[in-house]
């Protein structure tokens, strides 16, 4: 039951990381060659980390077939402390209100994949 769960946040997170490193790609392509504004830039990062963390939530939620809810916010909590660690150790900042209320966004769309997700994945054991 265990493994279970570890191997279906380990495909969540998996994802998470390849949809990122594909809309950063995807995002940088669109900086170089169009004349793509900051304002605009924030709110496409924000629907894709959006879409991002709902996607591995639910794919962690479809793999681990039971308590999606626990999944989903497992993987958008790992996400957190992930950002935060790599703000404060990387940039030597602290978290600011807004950056709290966007990874908050991001914890609570990836729980309600991991709910959506539960599902979709077939019947438990």
């Amino acid at each position: 039951m265990v493994k279970e769960r570890m191997m279906a946040l380990a495909y969540g997170w998996a994802t998470i990381l390849i949809i990122m490193v594909l809309g950063s790609f995807t995002l940088a392509l669109f900086l170089k060659f169009s004349d793509m504004s900051q304002p605009t830039l924030q709110w496409a990062t924000l629907v894709i980390g959006l879409i991002t963390l709902f996607i591995g939530g639910f794919i962690a939620g479809a793999k681990g077939k039971e308590q999606g809810w626990l999944l989903g916010l497992l993987i958008g909590v790992g996400f957190f402390v992930f950002v935060l660690l790599f703000q404060f150790l990387g940039y030597q900042k602290g978290m600011s209100t807004s950056q709290l209320l966007y990874l908050g966004g991001y914890v609570v769309m990836a729980l309600l994949g991991g709910m959506m997700g539960v599902n979709v994945g077939g019947k438990s054991k």
